[in-house]
């Protein structure tokens, strides 16, 4: 499983190169403090949902595709990301959700899959080859479709019999 964290994917790392070539770095690090509200401790920039920042007369403009259309948390990492900026002295913020491109977990970081991992829910896998979190076996089964979230698949380990949430790929 350690090997599936640390692959790059051609969609991270077309990501990764735009944002490291932003002549304004500083305020992709300024969001790199906000947090998707459902995966303790997951940034967006690392959930990949974080797809541009920019300035324009005084404004910083900041583009979300969220993970799917109608999910929940949007409206927060909305406001997330408006406080964070108006914290370090941006005083107008503009945010835009756009469905197109469509999110898909090849946009994910390493860093975000190893988190999930670290968190006990098994990170996305193309092949949808699901390995425990907690004891990293493949030896699993789907007790449901549907997990803790829509993004999100219930399994348990018949190795060592723990209940996990797998995040699907998309």
């Amino acid at each position: 499983m350690n090997d599936v964290i640390s692959i790059v994917t051609p969609e991270f790392a077309s990501r990764k190169a735009y944002r490291n070539a932003s002549v304004i770095p500083a305020l992709w690090d300024i969001l790199d403090n906000v947090f998707d509200p459902e995966l303790p401790g997951l940034t967006i920039w690392d959930l990949g949902i974080l797809q541009d920042v920019s300035e324009k007369n005084d404004a910083v403009l900041v583009t979300v595709t969220p993970t799917y259309s109608g999910c929940p948390a949007v409206d927060t990492i909305i406001t997330d990301i408006e406080t964070e900026l108006f914290k370090f002295g941006h005083k107008k913020v503009e945010v835009k959700v756009t469905l197109s491109p469509a999110w898909t977990t090849d946009m994910m970081s390493p860093t975000g899959k190893a988190h999930l991992k670290s968190i006990q829910i098994a990170p996305p896998e193309k092949n949808d080859r699901v390995c425990c979190p907690v004891c990293e076996s493949e030896n699993t089964k789907v007790l449901s479709q549907f997990g803790s979230t829509s993004c999100k698949s219930l399994y348990q380990c018949n190795d060592c019999f723990e209940a996990f949430d797998y995040f699907k790929h998309f």
